[in-house]
């Protein structure tokens, strides 16, 4: 008997190991678990990110490839995790997988209608999806940040992601988690805030409890700062010269500084 139990327990020791250097927690039934294989139906994998240390990217990319390393596989399998940014956390799955992202629907309740933006490691990915009118510059002067830019979309971005509109948000978040993930799938990823209601912005993982057991994982990255409870500043600049603010979000001024003091744009008289 106890020779056939070997196997077994030697299997447990070590998915007990892995789950608590992970940081791993499963979720079911509103209740946390310490070990992925206490239940069949644990399903959630909470991932925490330790504090961050130092300013340094490649030190924190060290310490978070293995929870990097899961989110991936687990977007790159068509499911919706979430995730920490720069403003608020986000519920994001890979935007050219048409699956994932009715099901990012389906979980928000969120009408068909309400666009979904997408988020690139880099600036220069943003060529990519988008048709670009601005200079490179301006691009790089907003970005990385909290700032959501609204540009004309490019046939290479899936078509069943916003079919209703030529147009496409973009994100390069100030986040090295996030630029880290979005490098890593290769692919843009499609990104809608965690808020459970539409007055209520998540700045803490555990503020969209509700929500976990619908998400294959949740990274938490602990509390963001208050001031990004406003979300984004969302602009359109998908006309030549002009700028329009479809949301004042976080970063109103800088943006608006940038965008008239240093480049001359003009904003959209719909807007003034």
């Amino acid at each position: 008997m106890k020779a056939c139990c070997l196997p077994f327990m030697v299997l447990f020791s070590f998915i007990r190991t892995a789950g608590i250097r992970l940081n791993i927690y499963s979720f079911t039934l509103n209740r946390p678990f310490r070990s992925v294989g206490m239940c069949k139906e644990l399903k959630t994998r909470v991932l925490r990110l330790s504090a961050q240390s130092s300013g340094d990217p490649t030190s924190q990319q060290q310490e978070w490839t293995e929870i990097l390393s899961a989110t991936v596989k687990a977007l790159k399998a068509g499911q919706v995790v979430a995730v920490p940014t720069d403003t608020i956390y986000g519920l994001a799955c890979v935007a050219q997988h048409s699956a994932a992202v009715r099901r990012v629907y389906d979980i928000k309740g969120r009408h068909g209608d309400k666009p979904l933006a997408i988020c690139v490691g880099e600036i220069q990915d943003i060529y990519r999806f988008c048709k670009v009118s601005v200079k490179e510059e301006l691009l790089r002067d907003l970005l990385p940040g909290p700032v959501t830019l609204v540009l004309e979309r490019s046939s290479t971005l899936n078509g069943d992601l916003n079919p209703f509109t030529k147009l496409i948000g973009v994100r390069v978040p100030d986040h090295p988690f996030m630029r880290r993930l979005c490098q890593m799938c290769g692919e843009p990823l499609a990104l809608t805030s965690a808020n459970v209601s539409a007055q209520t912005s998540s700045v803490a993982a555990n503020e969209f409890e509700d929500l976990w057991p619908s998400l294959a994982v949740v990274v938490d990255g602990g509390p963001i700062g208050d001031k990004s409870r406003l979300g984004s500043t969302v602009v359109d600049l998908s006309v030549c010269s002009r700028y329009r603010i479809i949301r004042t979000g976080c970063a109103l001024s800088a943006t608006v500084q940038v965008l008239e003091g240093k480049y001359g744009l003009l904003e959209d008289p719909v807007n003034q």
